[in-house]
């Protein structure tokens, strides 16, 4: 893992978040790292004054009656299946949080580990900051299990790289398997549906292969990692996309029947999932749903608008509100015993 502990310059009053931070495998001095941390002010500005211009111009003249209208079209078949997909989604999480504790050496109970990426996950991807706060929330978690800061910090960046491999390759998956008539109602140009489709697919295989390869520690800005072997990287890569294919699903049933194919619909997904990362917005809010409508110009804007505010109650508003009282319950149950 790392190089040093970061536990010996830090003294034992220093909030978690400040001791994760210093976990977290990141050189302030370094050129880029200064670089990067201008890049990342800059960005999400951009990111986000285009969203708004996109947005005002998408949903112009939409009514609430003709989103609620939309909705109404769900049907309970739709809602439960959205709310099943949102649990089915956390739990495959969970089973990625248990392996990134499995593989920074701490073997935790199944309930421990879905208890602490269901309030990581959940709490992080509302309020954004998901490095960060999610790590720090582990931290506050598994403390009492005798797991370090540096250790949640791994496992912070193994949970995180499962997503990325997976939003690569389902993404990339998809726009290669999306047929030309199914890009046509998108935005995506067929040749670069099968490029970037063939490049995100590439890379995802790649960081499998590389961690084959490549067993002794990677260096970076003064720290090392030493990365998964295969077959923790190949689990990473599969659950990787389950989860993200079940994301991306709980948009795609509650749109029209036939408003688009699934695998040309998750191509879009992941693009709009990459701009709402990048721009460092809580949740991607804006910036994730003006992507996917300019990405899927050919379905209706009513259901659209609905679809996205399902999702949102369904992935994001629910979990958060069970997350926060979870949490809340255990702070009153620690300063109890306390």
């Amino acid at each position: 893992m790392q190089k040093r502990d970061p536990h010996a310059k830090l003294k034992p009053t220093a909030p978690v978040e400040v001791k994760l931070a210093e976990a977290l495998p990141i050189d302030a001095a370094h050129p880029f790292a200064r670089l990067s941390r201008l890049a990342l002010r800059i960005v999400p500005l951009v990111l986000l004054v285009a969203a708004v211009f996109v947005l005002r111009r998408e949903f112009r003249g939409l009514s609430l009656h003709a989103v609620a209208a939309a909705m109404d079209r769900w049907g309970h078949a739709a809602i439960i299946g959205a709310l099943a997909l949102a649990v089915a989604s956390f739990i495959f999480m969970g089973v990625v949080e248990w392996l990134g504790l499995r593989w920074v050496g701490k073997t935790l109970p199944w309930g421990v580990a879905m208890a602490g990426s269901f309030l990581a996950n959940a709490i992080a991807h509302a309020i954004g900051a998901n490095l960060l706060v999610s790590g720090a929330l582990r931290a506050r978690l598994y403390d009492r299990y005798g797991v370090g800061l540096t250790q949640v910090a791994a496992a912070t960046l193994f949970a995180g790289m499962s997503f990325a491999v997976g939003i690569a390759a389902l993404g990339g998956g998809g726009l290669l398997l999306a047929t030309p008539k199914a890009l046509a109602a998108t935005a995506i140009p067929v040749s670069f549906a099968r490029v970037a489709g063939a490049l995100m697919v590439a890379g995802a295989l790649g960081y499998v292969v590389l961690c084959g390869v490549r067993r002794r520690p990677l260096s970076a800005f003064g720290r090392s990692l030493t990365l998964p072997s295969w077959r923790e990287a190949s689990a990473q890569l599969v659950i990787g996309v389950i989860d993200n294919g079940i994301a991306a699903a709980i948009i795609w049933i509650l749109l029209p029947p036939h408003s688009t194919t699934f695998p040309s619909f998750v191509g879009a997904y992941a693009v709009a999932c990459v701009a709402g990362l990048l721009s460092s917005v809580p949740g991607g809010a804006g910036v994730f749903e003006a992507a996917l409508s300019k990405l899927l110009p050919t379905v209706a804007v009513a259901p659209l608008a609905a679809a996205f505010l399902g999702y949102r109650l369904a992935y994001y508003l629910l979990p958060l509100v069970i997350a926060s009282l979870a949490l809340a319950g255990d702070t009153l149950l620690r300063v109890r015993k306390d």
